[in-house]
């Protein structure tokens, strides 16, 4: 078992891909046998993740979830931010640039209020908890947006641990409902082509959330969705810290 564990920690990258492996083979299996598709497995894995990252905090006092286990230290690499921008750009080799092209003002609209609306979103329910201080405000209302443009923001505003906490929380419970509610509304708002794909993806803004919503239901339109959605992301980080903290700032004072 030793010798196991010293490999096992050694070749954490690797370990790391096999976990993860597993995770989503139990995760379809779930999606599948168990609630018979209507929720998609990427759903179940995050829910999974989330699970494992509070039980390894409780488990180990530390505060990087299941990194902070040596065998699993390896988990930090794979989901850190190198390994998710080349998942990300790979999507956008898949993507018909005639097809893109038809998005057009719609797709760009899309993505204005795409990034505008869950930001006032989330800066009201900021106030509602009690922040009054414009860079806690934006940085949860930025949080909203997706759960990436949060830290970024409130790093850029000098946000407590804390608030940006908040706000990388924020963005993943957007993440799942996006993720789990596509394949239930996705018929009855038209969502079974490119054009439509696109304008959803700079509607909802998180890459993760409307790729593994769209793969669950017509995996042909995920680079579509997962195109804008990561043109929302960097307009998120520009206008989040600049724009909209100003706008907040002069409705909520410093």
């Amino acid at each position: 078992m030793e010798i196991l564990k010293h490999d096992l920690t050694a070749n954490s990258l690797l370990t790391a891909f096999a976990i993860v492996g597993l995770v989503m083979w139990l995760s379809n299996a779930i999606s599948k046998h168990v609630l018979f598709g209507r929720v998609h497995g990427s759903a179940i894995a995050i829910v999974l993740g989330l699970a494992a990252a509070f039980a390894a905090g409780l488990w180990t006092g530390g505060e990087k979830g299941v990194v902070d286990i040596p065998i699993l230290s390896g988990i930090g690499l794979m989901g850190g931010a190198m390994l998710r921008d080349f998942a990300i750009v790979a999507t956008a080799f898949e993507v018909d640039v005639g097809q893109a092209r038809k998005a057009g003002a719609v797709g760009a609209l899309a993505l204005g209020l795409g990034t505008v609306l869950p930001f006032i979103v989330g800066s009201l329910l900021a106030v509602a908890f009690g922040y009054t201080d414009a860079v806690s405000i934006t940085t949860i209302g930025a949080g909203a947006v997706t759960y990436i443009v949060g830290p970024v923001t409130g790093a850029a505003l000098g946000a407590s641990s804390a608030v940006i906490a908040l706000s990388i929380a924020t963005g993943v419970f957007k993440a799942v409902l996006v993720m789990v509610g596509t394949p239930i509304v996705a018929k009855a708002i038209g969502l079974d082509n490119p054009r439509s794909a696109m304008v959803f993806g700079g509607l909802m803004g998180t890459v993760s959330g409307v790729s593994g919503g769209l793969a669950a239901t017509d995996r042909r339109l995920v680079p579509y969705g997962a195109l804008t959605a990561t043109f929302h992301t960097g307009l998120g980080c520009l206008v989040a810290p600049s724009i909209l903290y100003l706008a907040v700032r002069a409705i909520a004072g410093g």
